[in-house]
């Protein structure tokens, strides 16, 4: 996805920007949408070594990226790196369920005390416009790291309220699943099929909202052109079963692999701790102070007296207030012949095959092929 929406491009020319967890899936294709709109700079900030030198090395002939080791729990770090930034994307965080159970003081330190830190260093250099990447965990929490995903999204309407002058603009956006992202189901069960080994679901009835990473970037960056102050942004996406992406998949790459799709087995292992059946983006609560735009929804804070100072105004002409909330077991979700179409389409599956001809993909044949033919194109 390119931003072919001109004031998107226009909006970014020239800035100075600053990006949190740069050599993740987010941070990666931020940066390489920002680069289309001739920024005056980026600042590309990670705490993984490895990631952010092999980025580096992608881009070593790319003038005005520039890349920096560090870690949002160094707060004079982060406000040495916010000096003369106009626009921060903070998309550092722990994002892992189970690990930030395990692991809670570090989900604290990370996405509590990192969102404080980054709001800090914002404050100091009077940087004009920061967004926060949450999740649809942070709605309704069972868990560690929707907790405190949660509390990020709060601090960081609380932000709009507390900086002097309140000439500063602080935003979330709350994303779905990423698909294909690193850690994310998609690479999981395409493992498990390269290896004709059962593919595991958790429960036959979960759901989960999907949004591509082009997608993802694209509701970062627009955000930041609408935010008012407080809001969080929401994508409207597709919800999909877990179990139809899992057989959409297998008869998808397991001709790919050499094998029969009803070869590959799908088992059951159980819901893990803190994991919910269904996730939510809006919740009851937050219907009555949520806009419906055509391609999203923006939540205002919920303590609104204290926010009177902020006008809240979208440029869009189908705004209008929120009927419902958007939950994914409320939804109707995609058949498995439309999640086949939505993986070809988005091209979700190629990085797993990387020698597979780019035309396979947009055939007729990748749908509805026999097993031979499929093998015989790859």
């Amino acid at each position: 996805m390119r931003l072919r929406d001109k004031p998107l491009n226009t909006f970014f020319k020239d800035k100075i920007i600053l990006i949190t967890g740069a050599a993740g899936s987010v941070g990666q294709e931020l940066i390489r949408l920002l680069l289309a709109c001739a920024p005056g700079e980026i600042r590309a900030v990670d705490n993984n070594e490895t990631a952010l030198f092999l980025l580096g090395e992608r881009y070593r002939h790319t003038n005005g990226l520039t890349f920096f080791f560090g870690d949002v729990r160094d707060a004079r770090k982060m406000e040495n790196l916010c000096a003369g930034v106009d626009i921060i994307f903070h998309a550092a965080a722990l994002k892992h369920v189970g690990l930030s159970e395990y692991n809670p003081f570090e989900a604290v330190q990370t996405n509590i005390l990192g969102v404080k830190n980054i709001i800090q260093a914002a404050i100091c250099q009077k940087v004009k416009r920061t967004i926060f990447t949450s999740s649809d965990k942070a709605v309704n929490p069972t868990n560690v790291m929707g907790t405190s995903k949660l509390m990020g999204e709060r601090l960081m309407s609380a932000a709009n309220i507390v900086n002097p002058g309140g000439q500063q603009v602080f935003s979330s956006v709350r994303f779905g699943n990423v698909i294909a992202s690193q850690g994310s189901v998609v690479p999981i069960f395409a493992d498990q099929i390269r290896r004709g080994a059962s593919v595991t679901i958790t429960d036959i009835k979960m759901t989960r909202f999907f949004m591509t990473l082009q997608e993802a970037a694209h509701l970062v960056l627009e955000a930041c052109t609408l935010a008012c102050g407080g809001e969080v942004f929401v994508t409207k996406m597709p919800v999909m079963r877990i179990l139809d992406l899992a057989q959409a998949m297998i008869d998808l790459l397991a001709p790919i692999y050499g094998f029969d799709p009803q070869d590959i087995a799908i088992e059951f292992i159980g819901a893990r701790s803190g994991e919910k059946l269904y996730e939510e983006l809006l919740s009851d609560e937050e219907i009555d102070r949520t806009t419906e735009l055509q391609r999203m929804f923006v939540i205002l804070p919920a303590l609104r007296n204290f926010y009177t100072r902020i006008k809240y105004a979208y440029r869009d002409a189908g705004a209008r207030p929120a009927r419902r909330s958007y939950i994914s077991s409320r939804e109707e979700p995609l058949t498995v012949a439309e999640i086949k179409t939505y993986l070809i389409r988005h091209k979700v599956l190629r990085e797993f095959m990387p020698s597979f001809p780019d035309a396979a993909f947009t055939s007729e044949n990748f749908l509805t092929g026999e097993p031979s033919q499929l093998a015989a194109a790859h």
